[in-house]
């Protein structure tokens, strides 16, 4: 593993969970980040020194991640204000997905473990203007990172700081609300752009209508012309595999996905091994993930993990989470964590040409290209005698469209979390619990429109790039040329021009 020159180790210091598992900087193992107030100071105060990378893409794209990093923690304080920052430090999932030997990663968690009085001691240091409905949200989660853990100051550690969401649950500001400056400088800052949220807003609204028209079409190729596409949507997730079932779906639709990109080459490379399997405890919040095999890290497989129900859950509550794995939704999000979606980012992130495009991963742009990968696959004829594939791809499409609306709605004070609930109710197939859910995240994930922001951006590219490459066009090349970008923040992608 290549050494970081200071630059570089001063942005992956202010985030070590992700330079850990997306980076695979494994020298970060059985360590925290140190997120008190003082640790955060000076953290920052270490960003930007040294030289830039000779190349100016490098150098402007490790830029875009110094000042997103001061818009978090100097200039909106995120870490007082978000406990996910925190779960994250503590989060000791990273050690059970294979890397590496199994000894060495069990004596990194311990070590990790080991710190968690020291990580639970900053974060109630630092968390001092936690929202009530941030606190509500995230007090599940926190509550969640202990499964498992018998070491005794390590538990006396996390029950101190869960007691300490509760409270800001119970007492915290009822005001969620970033304002719409802060929200615009969060997005904006991370990705090297500038963000009107009224202009994206728009745009949201008219993708929302686009893609309800296209789930229409799609609902009349079945034969349920003039039905309400919602309403055949929600008849067909109830079309589901049994939960023992649901991993030898994901594996054999895997296969067929990795095989339709080689075919079509939609990727520069195809190699690599995708294992689906059962999600490991710590990560069984997640439905369907990918897990793959860093930049940073020896040669080694990528996991598709897999969460079934739990059988001692009531049985709708097994049911609405086997709706996730419907036959008109499990394809599209196998083209999504797989192929050509994040596994086969995943590989192209290897070869990257530099440390910086490997290592400093923009979350839009991984997000909005397995995005974009869903709709590429309908364009080139995946699973096209099926309407099913190309219903469940605009049905994913309407709930990530519709998150981000709702995040400029709850985060400009335009709208509750309550009414986004609503929101999703009227936009998407989801219902009660589940459109309450999506809705309460914009409070603690504010840029999860991300998914659909990224798969805009990508798709007004690839016209400019038809326009300006000409007969030169193919998808080809243009997927390759984002590729050896890395992961870059969205404001840099049209240097492939």
């Amino acid at each position: 593993m290549t050494e970081l020159d200071a630059r570089l180790r001063a942005i992956t210091d202010l985030t070590v969970a992700e330079a850990r598992e997306g980076g695979g900087r494994h020298e970060y193992d059985g360590r925290i980040q140190d997120l008190s107030p003082g640790g955060v100071r000076d953290g920052l105060a270490r960003l930007g020194q040294g030289p830039a990378p000779a190349d100016p893409h490098d150098a402007r794209h490790l830029e875009v991640f110094e000042e997103s990093l001061r818009t978090q923690y100097a200039e909106l304080e995120l870490h007082r204000k978000n406990p996910l920052i925190h779960l994250s430090n503590l989060d000791l999932a990273c050690y059970d997905r294979d890397y590496g030997p199994q000894e060495e990663r069990e004596a990194a968690k311990a070590a990790h473990l080991a710190l968690w009085p020291d990580a639970v001691r900053h974060a109630i240091d630092s968390l001092d203007q936690v929202t009530a409905p941030v606190a509500q949200s995230l007090v599940g989660a926190a509550r969640g990172l202990s499964a498992g853990i018998t070491d005794e100051s390590a538990l006396e550690a996390h029950g101190r700081l869960v007691a300490h969401i509760e409270r800001a649950a119970a007492d915290g500001d009822p005001d969620a609300a970033l304002g719409g400056e802060a929200l615009a400088r969060l997005m904006g800052t991370a990705e090297g752009l500038p963000v009107d949220l009224g202009r994206l807003a728009q745009r949201a609204d008219a993708e929302r209508d686009r893609l309800m028209g296209l789930l229409t079409e799609a609902c009349a190729k079945l034969g349920e012309k003039g039905r309400a596409p919602l309403d055949v949507v929600r008849e067909l997730v109830k079309d589901h595999p049994d939960a023992d079932g649901v991993i030898e779906a994901a594996r054999i639709g895997t296969e067929k996905a990795i095989a339709f990109t080689r075919e079509k080459d939609l990727v520069p490379y195809h190699d690599g091994e995708c294992l689906v399997g059962l999600a490991p405890e710590s990560r069984r919040w997640a439905m369907a993930m990918m897990a793959w095999n860093s930049p940073g890290e020896p040669e080694g497989p990528s996991w598709y993990y897999i969460t079934p129900p739990d059988s001692s859950w009531p049985a709708q509550d097994q049911e609405e989470w086997l709706e996730v794995f419907s036959r008109a939704t499990l394809p599209a999000i196998n083209v999504h964590e797989v192929a050509p979606g994040h596994f086969s980012h995943g590989r192209a992130l290897r070869r990257a040409p530099s440390e910086v495009r490997r290592l400093l991963q923009s979350m839009s742009f991984i997000e909005g290209w397995a995005h974009y990968a869903e709709e590429l696959c309908v364009e080139e004829g995946f699973e096209s005698g099926d309407p099913r594939f190309e219903i469940g791809v605009w049905v994913e499409a309407l709930i990530r469209v519709t998150r981000l609306a709702c995040a400029i709605g709850v985060h400009t004070g335009q709208m509750t979390v309550e009414e986004g609930a609503r929101r999703f109710e009227s936009d998407t197939h989801l219902a009660g619990p589940a459109a309450l859910s999506e809705a309460r995240r914009a409070s603690f994930d504010p840029t999860y429109g991300r998914y659909t922001w990224g798969k805009l951006l990508i798709l007004d590219l690839r016209e400019q790039a038809r326009k300006e490459w000409g007969a030169g066009f193919s998808l080809q090349r243009f997927h390759k040329a984002l590729f050896d970008l890395g992961s870059p923040p969205l404001g840099l992608i049209g240097d492939i021009l």
